[in-house]
């Protein structure tokens, strides 16, 4: 062969090679995207990434298997039931993917269908699987059978909570209240009959059974005076003598979402929070108005640090829902945590507008607009959360506290004062209150034996706390307890080391007992660490400087403080 036709054969080959090559590159770089997306909890990314791999590699089982995980993470059942689908017909078994098919079927009301998959030994889980053939022979009319599947999950340990549970809540759904009743009364239920959820089912069965007066009593003795918007609307309803509907499960498909998302609550306190997230996403697939399923959905978004996904879950819950207000408040919590600080205070304010009359809305606006360092819109709103209350009452005690905080930071501190010792009249051995009036105190130079037992107070309740180890080092100091001071004050650095102000603490303290280098590598300290993120806001860098240059006594000279007693030889 000739040199000419040498190379144009490898150039043909060299041609034909580079289309394998270059799917080999994709399916890899997909792959491993996916993977990376899927470890950092982005399901729009993975799956995204996972559907270009199955382009290149269209058999990978484990490209269908995490397909369909990141699918069904965002709530996508139908795609995710497509790639479960194709993992079960190659004959595979796999969680997800059987969990994506079920839920599929369980949506179209495939009653028959989802008990085969069970039978098959394709099911959810055991529990799961259980309430699932209860519901589902429910479905298919075989109220009977349902019974029976109900007392057979009752029988594994630990399941009948569940079980007897869900056979109530089966029992008032066809309309047989006095059974269901009969039930919650002898407390079969345990635990679970005393979530939100149980309650307001069974307040709706006894008030099906015309016993409003009992259904109020278990009402109050069930939630005090802590009630959001929906159960003052079911007290009210009570009170008036009308009859509650029962919506809490209101057929088959009802009951099936209400068994994942009571297995979904009860995942919520081991398991992790992306496996808890499948099972409030079928929720919310079975139930489109199942509120508390899309609050749940989203408060695990957030923790995933899905912020983005998390306030498209809050938007689910519709505005006429009783539970709009709380999504709107974790709406602007994600918004927040997003860095979409503007969007938040938007929709805070809005909220504002429309449930202004709810303590809880005008707390979170408040909070936000002080972390904003806008004082005074603070302030207005902490006092119409404070209003609200015909009493003051001892939860009110962090209203207080923080107005106070507002109206010292807006330079009214007789206001401020006066807001402090309230929360104190409220919660007498609050540290955190008994730590900022404390220290506030000291830095105003008045009051200081009472700012000193305040103080020491607060370090008996969170000898942990730097802050406030700091702040008794620091009145210490104020009092001329050099010695005591630095103890607390060393103390403090310990916990909080690279906190500016803890360090200029220190460092005065070192001075004032004679030990000058130290005090001025505290200084030096401090200064490094004034720019630096989530510390306090309180350092002064140039006054920091200015100790550097010429001593603490000098600089107190300038400002026309009082002279320190202190030691005047250099210890170190």
């Amino acid at each position: 062969m000739t040199q000419s036709g040498w190379l144009k054969a490898a150039a043909t080959a060299i041609a034909l090679f580079l289309p394998s090559m270059s799917a080999a590159q994709g399916v890899a770089g997909d792959y491993l995207a996916a993977r990376q997306a899927g470890m950092t909890g982005d399901f729009e990314q993975a799956a995204r990434y996972f559907d270009r791999a199955l382009m290149f590699d269209p058999e990978n089982l484990e490209f269908m298997d995490r397909g369909a995980l990141s699918y069904l993470s965002l709530g996508n059942v139908e795609r995710a039931a497509v790639l479960g689908n194709r993992i079960l017909e190659s004959g595979q078994s796999s969680q997800v993917a059987q969990m994506a098919v079920m839920a599929e079927r369980l949506g179209k009301d495939d009653y028959a269908g989802a008990i085969d998959m069970i039978a098959q030994n394709r099911g959810v889980g055991p529990l799961v699987d259980g309430l699932i053939t209860a519901w589902s022979q429910l479905g298919q009319g075989d109220m009977s059978a349902a019974l029976v599947a109900f007392e057979k999950v009752g029988e594994t340990q630990g399941l009948e909570p569940f079980a007897v549970y869900h056979k109530a809540l089966a029992l008032a759904s066809v309309g047989d209240y006095e059974g269901a009743e009969k039930i919650f009364a002898t407390d079969m239920a345990g635990g679970l009959q005393f979530t939100r959820r149980a309650v307001i089912a069974r307040l709706s069965i006894l008030s099906q059974l015309e016993r409003n007066q009992e259904a109020l009593d278990f009402l109050d003795q069930s939630f005090n005076a802590q009630m959001d918007p929906e159960l003052r609307g079911v007290k009210a309803a009570l009170e008036a003598g009308e009859t509650l509907p029962f919506n809490v499960v209101r057929s088959a498909k009802d009951g099936l979402a209400e068994s994942f998302f009571s297995l979904a609550e009860a995942l919520a306190q081991d398991a992790s929070d992306d496996f808890t997230l499948l099972y409030a996403r079928i929720a919310e697939h079975l139930r489109s108005d199942h509120f508390e399923a899309a609050l749940m959905t989203a408060e695990l978004l957030e923790r995933l640090g899905q912020y983005e996904l998390a306030v498209d879950a809050y938007r689910d819950v519709e505005r006429d829902d009783p539970a709009f207000h709380a999504a709107e408040l974790g709406r602007a919590g994600a918004l927040r945590a997003a860095g979409r600080t503007d969007a938040a205070v938007e929709v805070l304010e809005s909220l504002a507008e429309t449930h202004g009359d709810l303590p809880v809305v005008q707390s979170t606006l408040a909070d936000l607009k002080r972390s904003l360092n806008e004082y005074d819109d603070a302030i207005e709103a902490y006092t119409k959360a404070i209003d609200l209350f015909d009493e003051p009452e001892r939860s009110q005690w962090f209203l207080f506290y923080a107005r106070g905080i507002s109206n010292e930071r807006s330079g009214n501190w007789e206001a401020a004062e006066a807001d402090f010792r309230t929360a104190l009249d409220l919660n007498p051995d609050q540290p955190q209150v008994l730590n900022y009036l404390g220290y506030s105190l000291v830095e105003k130079q008045t009051k200081l034996d009472e700012a000193l037992d305040m103080i020491e107070r607060a370090v008996a309740a969170e000898p942990g706390s730097g802050y406030i180890v700091d702040s008794l080092g620091w009145v210490l100091f104020k009092l001329g307890r050099y010695e005591e001071a630095v103890e607390h004050l060393e103390r403090a650095a310990e916990l909080m080391p690279i906190d500016p102000v803890v360090n200029d603490h220190l460092g005065d303290s070192y001075w004032a007992v004679g030990r000058r280098t130290e005090a001025q590598f505290m200084w030096r300290r401090a200064l490094s660490f004034v720019d630096y993120e989530n510390v306090s806001e309180d350092a002064d860098a140039d006054r920091i400087r200015r100790k550097l240059e010429v001593g603490l006594d000098q600089l107190l000279e300038e400002e026309g403080a009082d002279p320190l007693n202190m030691v005047t030889d250099d210890k170190n």
